[in-house]
């Protein structure tokens, strides 16, 4: 095992411990120390896998149901499907991927705080952009952008419909996930009618010279907006 996959495996041990306390004792100092004494791992050791603690934790658990989304989107046969299909189905893979409602609901609540709102924000962005890459966007101007941002809004409404669903297999939270994908890509249409409108290109010719000039990041790069690069 490489020291890669070792430290990976420490991270891994760390958060699953931690899991068993966020229910009662949210993501917390409280929790980084019980899950520290439970995984047998020294707290220093652990500062350096998770350097601020629960916040740390709490993004890594976001991770990894990024991650069990994108393993369950690479078994499905993509292509065949119409592009709100593939949204949907996404989104509703990255919320499936979610084992224990009460840990996400913590989260939700832990990322809502004024020092934690910019890392919970920038992990639903993170989260959506992995989908669409996963998905093959290739838009490589200011569609990168609002691709993302509109994405980001409709996991982020789905996910809290989801947390308060009581219906039967979560039913309701899936019509409310296609009812936004459908309201997104009906905005879509509306702007290509737009832009193909002769009137309307000219009325709009300024700021779609501007909106021209904004370029996707390079992969690798800050991609999260209001960041400068390295920031």
């Amino acid at each position: 095992m490489t020291e890669k996959d070792t430290r990976a495996a420490r991270m891994s041990t760390l958060l699953d411990a931690a899991l068993v306390h966020v229910s009662f004792d949210g993501w917390s100092d409280g929790t980084f120390a019980a899950a520290c004494r439970d995984a047998g791992i020294d707290p220093a050791e652990a500062r350096i896998l998770f350097p601020r603690g629960a916040l740390d934790l709490a993004l890594a658990y976001h991770a990894r149901g990024d991650a069990e989304m994108l393993r369950r989107l690479e078994r499905e046969d993509l292509p065949t499907l119409r592009l709100r299909d593939r949204i949907a189905m996404a989104i509703r893979f990255r919320i499936e991927a979610i084992e224990d409602r009460e840990a996400a609901r913590r989260a939700t609540t832990f990322f809502a705080l004024p020092g934690n709102a910019l890392d919970g924000a920038r992990a639903i962005w993170d989260t959506a952009d992995r989908i669409w890459t996963a998905l093959g966007d290739e838009a490589d101007d200011i569609n990168w952008y609002t691709k993302r941002a509109s994405l980001a809004g409709v996991y982020s409404a789905t996910l809290l419909y989801w947390l308060g669903d009581e219906s039967e297999g979560h039913a309701r939270s899936w019509e409310f996930l296609d009812s936004r994908v459908d309201d997104v890509m009906n905005l879509e249409r509306v702007r290509a009618r737009i832009t193909g409108n002769p009137v309307m290109k000219l009325i709009f010719a300024g700021p779609n010279w501007l909106a021209g000039q904004v370029r996707a990041p390079k992969r690798g790069e800050e991609a999260f907006p209001g960041r400068w690069p390295g920031a």
